[in-house]
């Protein structure tokens, strides 16, 4: 049996990819739709003490502990003002092995596009309000730019790891060798 599917329209096919777009802090963001696992209304999250500003809190997923992270706060340093449009987008990280599922608190979801890798340019290296690491590419839909986003680098596990330690080290009282330390600063000692 032969196949009669056109070669080009299976070539054209290959080269586009779809994108879940997102507003946040004014902006619209995409990230790959195989990156996502799962958008949620706004639900509880339980706040984690001792955790960077952008780490809104963790929820309750069917049984599971799930950070999110503000990414508004991420971003730009702007905390996200939470409304009925608000969301969770759940996505899978990768990174040395070590798989985990991630929320990214959103001011709302737009839609899911379809962007030819020929609409794809690679990320100004300056000028852009967010850190040039944290972009993938820039994405050209109609005229309008929408920023890809690098999922890997925005929500670094190893890096947040590393912020959260930071953030807990500074709540710790310092210790200093001149002083008599106080009561509570023995205990902690």
């Amino acid at each position: 049996m032969t196949d009669t599917r056109d070669p080009t329209a299976v070539s054209a096919a290959a080269s586009v990819t779809q994108y879940l777009t997102f507003i946040c802090s004014g902006e619209r963001l995409a990230v790959e739709i195989l990156d996502v696992k799962e958008l949620l209304e706004m639900t509880n999250m339980t706040r984690v003490p001792m955790t960077p500003e952008f780490i809104r809190g963790v929820i309750n997923l069917r049984g599971s502990v799930v950070p999110v992270v503000d990414l508004s706060a991420r971003l730009t340093g702007k905390v996200c003002s939470l409304t009925k449009r608000s969301s969770i987008v759940l996505v899978e990280v990768t990174q040395d092995e070590h798989t985990q599922i991630l929320g990214m608190l959103v001011d709302e979801v737009s839609e899911i596009l379809e962007i030819d890798s020929n609409h794809i340019q690679p990320p100004p290296s300056f000028g852009a309000h967010i850190r040039t690491d944290f972009i993938r590419a820039m994405g050209n839909v109609n005229g309008e730019f929408i920023i890809l986003l690098a999922i890997d680098k925005v929500l670094s596990v190893e890096e947040l790891s590393s912020l959260e330690a930071l953030a807990h080290q500074s709540s710790q009282p310092e210790y200093r060798p001149d002083q008599t330390p106080s009561v509570k600063q023995q205990e902690q000692l």
